[in-house]
């Protein structure tokens, strides 16, 4: 008797227990996938291929992928503009030339760093008292789009009408490229990476996450598009319309890819997004042109060739017997 009331009272507490580490084990994956959901760091067990930030090593030195590509992608650039201006020649003097790109230079600077502190508001002013973290981050957007205006407001100065961009849309290219595989191999502190993806190619940066690789996504986007626009300056083209089309073509780029990044958002889109919107509104007459242009071409073309097929139908039928 004793035995068996003994047997029941161990057995309804192993049941107890069963049941509690039951509801632990529920509540553990109701937590974790919570965190999943909202995005937040999870330590899950995923194989890495390498670790981030991934630092150079060239013999005793240690050097940080980012300060690496970046200086690489400033040289490199300017490498490539200096042939190309050897090659192609360039329509305006040695003396404002410099001008200009000074002033490129410094609405670069400028631009990168406004657009940046736009990016998260709170975050700025909580550290407006921070020169180090006010002065930390930077964008390839607002670069552009203060690099463009001082470039303007230059010529005016300097009294020059002619269009003086089209040296500078393959060098960016070009210096985009390198300068992504930085951010890539600098991860989760360049704050470029993505959101969660279930791709087999998302890239788990160090918090357990696999995300886009957008870094890569942006290089392997100007890439053709460099060599897009060096095949076409092979050709005849209005003056201006290189830089342009880089400009236009980057935006919307920028517009799309950007809705695969964890930014702070504005109305649906991010800082950024909004200023490449902009930026295309900007340049929306000369898109229309080039709209313009092309069907006229098509048709010109298409007249063309149903005027010759007409006309060797005639040929053949007055030849006939």
């Amino acid at each position: 008797m004793y035995k068996r009331a003994h047997l029941k009272i161990a057995g309804k507490r192993d049941t107890k227990e069963q049941e509690k580490k039951g509801k632990m084990i529920r509540s553990e994956l109701c937590v974790y996938q919570t965190l999943r959901t909202i995005d937040l760091p999870v330590d899950v067990d995923t194989p890495d291929l390498m670790s981030f930030p991934f630092y150079l090593h060239i013999g005793s030195f240690r050097l940080h992928p980012h300060l690496v590509f970046e200086t690489l992608a400033y040289f490199a650039a300017f490498r490539v503009y200096l042939w190309l201006r050897k090659r192609t020649g360039d329509a305006i003097d040695d003396a404002d030339r410099w001008w200009i790109i000074a002033a490129a230079a410094f609405g670069a600077a400028l631009g990168s760093k406004l657009l940046n502190w736009f990016e998260d508001p709170r975050l700025t002013l909580q550290h407006l008292s921070d020169l180090t973290s006010l002065l930390a981050g930077k964008t390839i957007v607002g670069g552009l789009i203060g690099g463009l205006f001082a470039v303007e407001w230059a010529k005016k100065r300097l009294g020059i009408s002619s269009r003086t961009g089209d040296l500078f849309a393959l060098p960016l290219c070009v210096g985009i490229a390198i300068g992504r595989i930085g951010c890539f191999l600098t991860g989760l502190d360049d704050h470029t990476y993505g959101i969660r993806t279930t791709l087999p190619w998302g890239v788990n940066f160090g918090d357990g996450i696999a995300r886009h690789p957008t870094q890569l996504y942006e290089m392997l986007f100007v890439m053709p598009l460099g060599v897009f626009l060096w095949r076409r300056m092979q050709k005849p083209y209005t003056e201006g319309d290189i830089f342009k089309f880089f400009m236009v073509a980057y935006f919307a780029f920028r517009v799309l890819c950007d809705f695969l990044k964890p930014d702070v958002r504005f109305g649906g889109l991010s800082a950024i997004q909004w200023a490449s919107l902009a930026m295309l509104l900007y340049y929306g007459k000369d898109v229309w042109g080039w709209v313009r242009t092309t069907k006229s071409r098509a048709l010109a073309e298409f007249a063309d060739r149903v005027g010759t097929t007409t006309a060797s139908g005639k040929q053949h039928l007055a030849g006939r017997p």
